[in-house]
């Protein structure tokens, strides 16, 4: 067995394996998207029960192999439960989930859209910001990150949601969710994010298809 090494990330999707274990995939600080096996999780009382859940946010203490890693065990400090009990929030955090996983890779630290996702998932527990809002925000920010995206409105927009474009591009992550707009602003920033989606966001994502139909 490999030496313990501990990783801090989030759990982007899980999969049942076998009767009683579950294969899960972790976006990690360290290093990226991971895949790692959690023997037993799916065993009533299993200690891995809760930290082989999708949205699991924690240090994952892991063994490494070949192509996986294992899941010895796990110290979780958000679990996101306020969300499971809004079927739109699961689906805005389910469609979040999917598109970290999408573009995310092994090898490559996943800081910038772990913090993203952690924030995002975060602001989707406060009233004062409309969902529509955190959906475009995590959007944006994630192609900007990606580097697949300039800065520039597809079409002509108000100077006031020109300048919240590239707020969303520009400002520092842990200042995204500190503002709301106005309903045409809003309005048009969705127009925006439907061009760029077309242009940028690549493959079919089953969530949005399920989060479209709840909004």
């Amino acid at each position: 067995m490999s030496d313990l090494t501990v990783l801090t990330g989030m759990v982007l999707s899980a999969m049942p394996i076998g009767d009683f274990d579950k294969r899960v995939v972790i976006l990690t600080r360290e290093r990226g998207k991971i895949a790692a096996f959690a023997k037993g999780a799916r065993r009533q009382g299993s200690q891995l029960l809760g930290p082989s859940r999708p949205m699991a946010f924690g240090a994952f203490h892991l063994y490494e192999g070949r192509s996986s890693y294992t899941i010895r065990d796990a110290q979780i400090t958000a679990y996101f439960d306020e969300l499971s009990r809004d079927l739109e929030c699961i689906g805005y955090g389910s469609y979040f989930l999917e598109l970290s996983a999408a573009y995310t890779i092994e090898g490559l630290t996943g800081t910038p859209v772990l913090t993203l996702l952690y924030q995002s998932l975060r602001a989707l527990m406060k009233p004062s910001i409309p969902r529509l809002l955190v959906r475009y925000i995590f959007e944006l920010r994630l192609m900007v990150i990606n580097g697949v995206y300039s800065l520039e409105a597809p079409f002509a927009v108000s100077d006031s949601t020109a300048y919240t474009i590239h707020y969303i591009g520009t400002a520092p992550l842990g200042k995204l969710y500190t503002f709301t707009v106005s309903e045409p602003v809003l309005a048009q920033l969705g127009q925006c994010m439907a061009v760029y989606r077309e242009r940028y966001l690549e493959g079919h994502f089953t969530s949005l298809d399920i989060l479209e139909s709840l909004e």
